[in-house]
């Protein structure tokens, strides 16, 4: 038996990167996955590699309610009511506060924590549905630390996990946990920089861990599978860290861990 046999999980950012190891792990353990995700080229890929008997992909703008909507109501059209819920999709940007222009801080904002919500508020009736579930929703090492130069990235990734604990509160009842995954520096897209001085910056960070290395993304995505799973059972509310020991680092004085 698989960890997640028979039930229906719906990604947020599930095309590539953690999102896209996150669909796999969940088909390796007997669910069955919705990809909602702008890119959607690669999406329509990861669904033929994984088989559309257990895969669907939908175009989803994570702060669009209306494709969120649309979203779940594919879920379910496919596969029946949502169970787990992840809400991975996420942005980031570099640069002083003096120099992020409010337009930047606000499309950060409205990917990074309004569109957890909105992933929430869409997603709850149909875990309600099914009788219960998980929602594992994606901050980051940079929600439990500050960091300079990212502001938005980091207020976002805070207030995620401040969601987080509110919704685990309120759904509890329902027999729905929530929990905060927060990876530090992870082989995905988002890492993949070419600036000399965020590379330096990344790899100053990678040196200073217990762990002196990038994660992987399916060390992540082991991880949220487990919240998903009902081995996780007591947990919900909590912050689980995947980053090679950095914010422990952190609390050392070394530098914290830029991206998810």
């Amino acid at each position: 038996m698989g960890k997640l046999d028979g039930r229906t999980a719906l990604v947020s950012g599930g095309a590539r990167g953690i999102g896209a190891a996150v669909a796999h792990e969940v088909v390796e353990e007997g669910g069955r996955v919705v990809i909602g995700d702008l890119l959607d080229v690669e999406g329509a890929e990861l669904v033929t590699e994984l088989g559309e008997e257990r895969a669907r992909f939908v175009h989803l703008d994570v702060t669009d309610p209306d494709q969120w909507r649309d979203a779940v109501a594919e879920a379910e059209s496919a596969f029946g009511p949502v169970s787990v819920l992840v809400n991975n999709a996420g942005i980031m940007h570099w640069g002083p506060i003096a120099r992020t222009a409010p337009a930047v801080w606000h499309e950060v904002l409205g990917v990074n924590l309004t569109g957890v919500f909105l992933g929430m508020h869409a997603a709850i009736p149909s875990l309600r549905r099914a009788g219960g579930g998980a929602i594992v929703n994606i901050s980051s090492a940079s929600g439990l630390v500050g960091l300079p130069m990212q502001s938005a990235y980091t207020a976002s990734k805070w207030g995620v996990r401040g969601l987080t604990k509110s919704a685990a509160l309120e759904l509890a009842r329902d027999g729905i946990r929530v929990n905060s995954v927060h990876p530090g520096v992870t082989r995905t897209p988002m890492t993949e920089v070419t600036d000399p001085a965020i590379i330096a910056v990344r790899d100053q960070v990678l040196a200073a861990q217990p762990i002196p290395r990038m994660g992987e993304p399916e060390e992540v995505a082991r991880l949220v599978v487990f919240l998903a799973s009902e081995e996780a059972s007591f947990s919900t509310g909590s912050e689980f860290v995947v980053d090679g020991g950095a914010v422990t680092g952190e609390v050392r004085g070394r530098p914290a861990p830029a991206g998810r």
